[in-house]
């Protein structure tokens, strides 16, 4: 049956495309909601950008019919611009029409009493679908798009084979196994007559066998993988033919630690990238980074502070190849081995053969993580790091944060590869924090 979505403000700041996501039902957009997104046209960030794109979209259907009276889509559905104020006077005395929030559910209450068609109120804002259920308003979560967390891709498995089957595979170098895996996902293979009995690899679907991860036999800039996660973060992060990481996991579990010695490794010591590219949302993504004092990387300085103290922890004690104490990160950047990428002017850029790792990736929106993926040229690797249970977006959530997004829409992709790290290492104290507050 066909239904009357009406579509509230942050929907369409969230997904601009949202208008064309609701298939053959009516799409209605109170005025109010008009009045709202012009606000937000001006802004330079991503919200700026996807307000404009809104008001061009609907402009363009102007030309074609009065959106009073609906103007059909692609898809087949119909789009329209309502007012509903004649019917503020149906909400309750607490409920004031002065309020742009209040307007829009009038809108709802004026479908409800003049059409047949069900109505359908799509808001991201949680309290104002408490108000339109308390209004007899049927009123739904934006969902195009979201992961639920609870199965979010891990990038990882055990399978239990056969006695015999993992001493094979150490012999051979891999086994063939069919158990529904994909394409660069971790294994842990379980001997069932001895469940202490086990191997580490990754399925190649080229071949389809599982191969044994390939790790360096020393350190990996004076960093050894403390658990089994670990290994399987080493072995993508060091893997030039994976193009593209995506790493998740709680406070202290090493993400970002792993990724820039990883960086650090192919970058300075192998030289397969030109230089070390480290970057952090400065949230939110496109805002000015004025007010402070010095040039661009002066004003990053701040937030790029956690990636200055992981490279400081992995620099102590380490000596470059004439013998000599090295600096630290300063001596990375005066040497270009090393940079800091402002995310805020990354739009339009190419980035070839650059080692590229965006922390604390959970900030941003899907389009924005399309935006970062989409400057890697020709020989990059990026990595994306975060734990979607720390976000700072108000516009966004724990399953529709891009992280999320990237993880499950290139998971099984011959170039990706994602592992979700579960224990943490930081310290006894880090830990228990992480899992009891």
């Amino acid at each position: 049956m066909k239904k009357n979505y009406v579509i509230d403000t942050n929907v369409l700041l969230h997904d601009p495309d949202a208008i064309l996501g609701f298939e053959d039902n009516k799409v209605n957009i109170p005025i109010t909601v008009i009045e709202e997104i012009d606000r937000f046209k001006k802004n330079l960030d991503e919200i700026g950008r996807n307000a404009r794109h809104v008001s061009r979209f609907l402009d363009g259907l102007r030309v074609q019919g009065d959106l009073r009276d609906g103007i059909s889509v692609d898809h087949g559905g119909c789009v329209r611009v309502l007012f509903g104020l004649e019917y503020a006077d149906r909400l309750p005395t607490e409920l004031s029409a002065h309020k742009g929030d209040n307007r829009i559910l009038a809108v709802c209450l004026a479908l409800q009493e003049t059409e047949d068609l069900p109505v359908v109120f799509v808001t991201k804002d949680t309290n104002l679908r408490i108000k339109a259920n308390a209004l007899g308003i049927r009123a739904e979560d934006y969902e195009r798009g979201k992961v639920r967390l609870d199965e979010l891709y891990t990038g990882t498995a055990e399978v239990t084979v056969p006695p015999g089957d993992v001493d094979r595979f150490f012999s051979e170098g891999g086994i063939e196994l069919d158990a529904g895996l994909l394409d660069n996902q971790f294994v842990c293979l379980v001997d069932e007559a001895n469940p202490h009995h086990t191997a580490l690899g990754r399925f190649r679907s080229g071949t389809g066998r599982v191969e044994p991860l390939r790790l360096p036999r020393d350190s990996v800039w004076g960093v050894h993988a403390r658990n089994r996660e670990q290994r399987y973060v080493l072995d993508a992060l060091l893997d030039d033919e994976v193009k593209l990481v995506t790493l998740v996991g709680k406070a202290g579990t090493g993400k970002t630690l792993l990724a820039i010695a990883a960086g650090l490794q192919k970058s300075v010591e192998e030289k397969v990238y030109k230089r070390l590219l480290v970057s952090r949302p400065i949230f939110p993504m496109g805002r000015d980074i004025g007010f402070l004092p010095g040039d661009v990387q002066e004003k990053l300085r701040p937030w790029m502070q956690p990636i200055f103290d992981n490279v400081d922890f992995l620099f102590a004690g380490v000596e470059d190849r004439n013998g000599r104490r090295r600096r630290g990160y300063q001596e990375l950047i005066d040497l270009d081995l090393m940079a800091l990428e402002p995310l805020t002017y990354i739009r339009g850029r190419s980035i070839p053969y650059q080692y590229l790792i965006v922390d604390e990736a959970q900030n941003l929106t899907p389009h924005e993580i399309k935006t970062i993926i989409t400057r890697a040229g020709e020989g990059t690797k990026i990595v994306l790091t975060g734990d979607p249970y720390q976000i700072d977006n108000p516009y966004i959530d724990s399953t529709s944060n891009g992280l999320s997004y990237c993880v499950e829409r290139f998971k099984g992709k011959d170039i990706a590869a994602h592992v979700t790290l579960v224990k943490g290492e930081r310290s006894v104290l880090a830990e228990l924090a992480a899992n009891v507050l």
